[in-house]
């Protein structure tokens, strides 16, 4: 589908990101730390591993936690996701709106200390991706740390310019490129959502308390299960 463009400024291809406050983290994140914990420790049995900096689980935790709790917590993940994928898609959209499946594809965790950390990446066979905070240093503590201060265990994003700007002349003129990365500051209870060919990161942590995150993948679809927004006629 082609569109023609008015006379005037546009801003073409916006990198939509959600941000979401879960409403009863302080009740339902020590929870959450003693249910992974008891898998953590049941999965690195399995594995035949040993302790250590960075654990990341199977992605099936969907299947494994059963608590009236987690049920909670999944339907404030898929309605922040609808309530994302809505705003990102306002204008391709029918204006009337389209009744949405939203399908968890995998859920996992991860936890991290002692400077480990999650390279650059993105995820595949999803449209979004998601990572909620469950536990964290305090934002005093975590900025404090002598070595990465207040860079310490926060989720970079880089922007889509970010690859051209290796050997990209700088000057006024293409200034909103920059920063060509944002920063997201792990708060506990934090929900942030995001396209799934979003390059991002897991900066290096370090702290009392470990870093743990739950990562998620999903996909969203048409209830009727037909995606097409536009008619397709033989040529």
């Amino acid at each position: 589908m082609s569109a023609a463009l008015a006379p005037g400024f546009h801003a073409l291809w916006p990198t939509p990101v959600g941000l979401h406050q879960h409403g009863d983290a302080g009740a339902l994140n020590p929870l959450l730390v003693r249910v992974l914990g008891v898998l953590r420790a049941t999965q690195s049995h399995a594995r035949g591993a040993a302790p250590g900096a960075f654990f990341a689980s199977d992605d099936d935790l969907l299947k494994r936690v059963q608590l009236p709790e987690w049920q909670g917590f999944v339907r404030f993940v898929v309605e922040s996701l609808r309530d994302t994928v809505s705003a990102a898609n306002r204008g391709a959209w029918p204006a009337a709106g389209v009744d949405l499946r939203v399908a968890i594809e995998g859920m996992w965790f991860q936890c991290s200390n002692g400077g480990a950390f999650h390279d650059v990446h993105t995820h595949g066979n999803c449209s979004w991706s998601g990572v909620y905070c469950v536990q964290v240093d305090t934002p005093e503590q975590r900025i404090a740390h002598p070595v990465y201060g207040a860079a310490n265990g926060v989720t970079r994003c880089y922007g889509p310019p970010f690859a051209q700007l290796g050997g990209a002349h700088v000057d006024l003129g293409n200034a909103y490129l920059q920063p060509p990365h944002v920063d997201i500051e792990p708060l506990p209870g934090q929900l942030l959502l995001f396209p799934s060919w979003l390059a991002h990161q897991a900066l290096p942590y370090d702290g009392q308390a470990e870093r743990i995150i739950i990562s998620f993948n999903a996909s969203v679809h048409a209830a009727s299960g037909d995606d097409r927004l536009h008619g397709y006629s033989a040529g």
